[in-house]
C-alpha cells in the first residue's frame, strides 16, 4: 500500500439521541442540513479542500442513510483506487463481535486500516460538526512545534467551557493541563474534538489503553498521554463552528444561513462544500401568487404560497395560501394548503394535511423530554403524517403517521409528544 502523510479517521456513528425524532431513523451526520447537504459533508468537504484523500468513516448508528450518501465518494473526489473514502462499520472477529464502546475504541478496532497507509500523522474527526477548517494549515502548526499531540481548540464563553474538553496552555500554545468537562474550568479554550496525532504516538496509546471500557479521546487517551510527557498543542481556531447537537443549536445554524451577511457562507468560491445530489431534480417552481423573503429554496420545489425566513430542502411543495416563518422544511416534504407554520423542524418525506397550525400557544416546557424538545420549536420526524385541520402548540415532537383522533379537540398542546406505536421518541 502506498503511503500517505495523513490520513483522515471520522467519527460518524452517533445517535444524536438530543435531536430527538430528527434521528429516530438515522444517525446525526446524515441529518439534512442547509437544504440540500447533510452534516457530514462539511468534515468530508474540508478534508478534500485540505488536500487530504484518504478518509475512513466509522459508522455504527442506523448507517444506512450515511453508507448511502458517501457511497465510493464521488462528490468529494474521494473515488480513489489507493486511498479514498472507506465506510468502517464494527465487525465480527475470530473471538467475539464488539460494537464500538468509544470514540477512541472505535479508532482502535481500525488499527490495521490505518497501518495499510504507514501515515505520518492520523487526523481524528467528528461528522457532527458545521465549520471549514484548512486542516493542512493545522498539520503546519503541529510539524512547526514538533508535537505529538495537536487538539484544535476554541475560545468559548467562560460559563459555557463546563460543557467542554478544556486545554490550559502556556504562551507557545503548548498545552500544561487537560480538563474533561470540569465544574470549574481554568481556561476557556475548549477542545472541538479535531486532533492530529504523530501515527506511532497515536498507536501506542491506543494499544495500551485497548482494555479500557468504553475508551474515549477526551477522558483517556489524552490525559494518558499527556501523563506520559507528551508534547502536546493547542491549535487555536477562530472561525465559524457549531456543534449542532441540540435541537436548538440545530436550527439556529441553519437560519444563521440566511442572516443578510451570514457568518457561515455557503457560497464561497475558494471552499466549496460538496455533497450527494442523489439524481437529477426540476428546477424550483415559484407560482405568481407565492411570496419568498430570505429563504434557501432547493432544487425540485413547487412553492405557492409564503415562504418567510426559512430552508426549504429539494423535492418539497409549499400549497397555495400556507404561510411558513423561520422554519425547516426537509426533502420531499409536502405541506398542504392554508397551513401557518412557524419556527417549526419538518423532517423529510412528511405530509402535513391542510388547515394545519404549527408553532401555536404559550412556551411551555416539553412534559417527556424537556431537555431536548425545547426552543419553542414544533419538531416533525420524517415519514410522519399531520392530518387536515389540526393545531399544533410549541415544544412539541410528532412522529408517525398520525390521525385526527390523536388530538383531542384538534389540538396537541405545547410540551406534549405524539410518538405513533412503533416509532422512537
Amino acid at each position: 500500500m502506498r503511503k500517505k502523510e495523513m490520513i483522515a479517521m471520522l467519527l460518524a456513528g452517533g445517535q444524536g439521541s438530543r435531536l430527538g425524532v430528527l434521528t429516530a431513523k438515522v444517525a446525526k451526520p446524515a441529518v439534512a442540513f442547509g437544504g440540500k447537504y447533510r452534516i457530514i459533508d462539511f468534515p468530508l468537504s474540508n478534508c478534500i479542500n485540505s488536500g487530504i484523500d484518504t478518509v475512513g468513516v466509522l459508522t455504527q448508528y442506523r448507517p444506512l442513510r450515511l453508507n448511502t450518501h458517501i457511497g465510493i465518494g464521488v462528490p468529494w473526489d474521494l473515488d480513489r483506487n489507493i486511498g479514498g473514502v472507506t465506510v468502517l462499520p464494527p465487525y465480527e472477529k475470530s473471538t467475539n463481535s464488539e460494537w464500538y464502546t468509544g470514540t477512541a475504541n472505535a479508532i482502535f478496532q481500525n488499527l490495521d486500516y490505518m497501518a495499510s497507509f504507514n501515515p505520518d500523522y492520523v487526523l481524528i474527526l467528528s461528522g457532527d460538526h458545521i465549520y471549514k477548517m484548512d486542516y493542512e494549515v493545522m498539520l503546519d502548526y503541529h510539524k512547526a512545534n514538533n508535537a505529538d499531540i495537536t487538539i484544535a481548540a476554541m475560545p468559548v464563553p467562560m460559563e459555557e467551557a463546563s460543557r467542554f474538553g478544556i486545554v490550559v496552555t502556556d504562551d507557545d500554545g503548548k498545552i500544561t493541563e487537560f480538563q474533561e468537562k470540569p465544574p470549574e474550568p481554568k481556561s476557556n479554550l475548549a477542545s472541538m474534538g479535531i486532533y492530529i496525532f504523530s501515527w506511532p504516538v497515536l498507536r501506542d496509546a491506543l494499544l495500551a489503553l485497548k482494555d479500557e471500557p468504553g475508551c474515549d479521546f477526551g477522558k483517556h487517551i489524552i490525559p494518558y498521554c499527556h501523563g506520559n510527557g507528551q508534547r502536546l498543542f493547542a491549535y487555536e481556531y477562530n472561525g465559524y463552528w457549531k456543534d449542532v447537537g441540540t435541537l436548538g443549536s440545530y436550527w439556529e445554524a441553519n437560519m444563521e444561513l440566511i442572516d443578510i451577511i451570514p457568518e457561515f457562507n455557503l457560497y464561497e468560491e475558494f471552499w466549496k462544500i460538496y455533497t450527494n445530489t442523489n439524481g437529477i431534480l426540476p428546477p424550483q417552481y415559484i407560482s405568481e401568487q407565492s411570496v419568498i423573503e430570505r429563504s434557501i429554496i432547493c432544487n425540485g420545489s413547487e412553492i405557492y404560497g409564503e415562504v418567510h425566513n426559512c430552508i426549504i430542502g429539494s423535492g418539497v411543495t409549499i400549497g397555495e395560501g400556507t404561510v411558513v416563518r423561520d422554519s425547516i422544511i426537509m426533502n420531499d416534504t409536502v405541506v398542504g394548503k392554508n397551513c401557518v407554520i412557524d419556527k417549526s423542524i419538518v423532517a423529510e418525506s412528511c405530509k402535513i394535511g391542510d388547515n394545519v397550525t404549527l408553532g401555536i400557544g404559550s412556551d411551555v416546557p416539553n412534559k417527556l423530554k424537556p431537555a431536548i424538545y425545547s426552543f419553542g420549536l414544533v419538531t416533525i420526524g420524517e415519514n410522519s403524517l399531520v392530518p387536515d385541520g389540526v393545531q399544533i402548540g410549541k415544544n412539541t415532537a410528532i412522529s408517525g403517521v398520525t390521525v385526527k383522533e390523536d388530538y383531542p379537540d384538534g389540538v396537541l398542546e405545547s410540551g406534549e409528544t405524539l410518538i405513533k406505536a412503533g416509532e422512537m421518541a
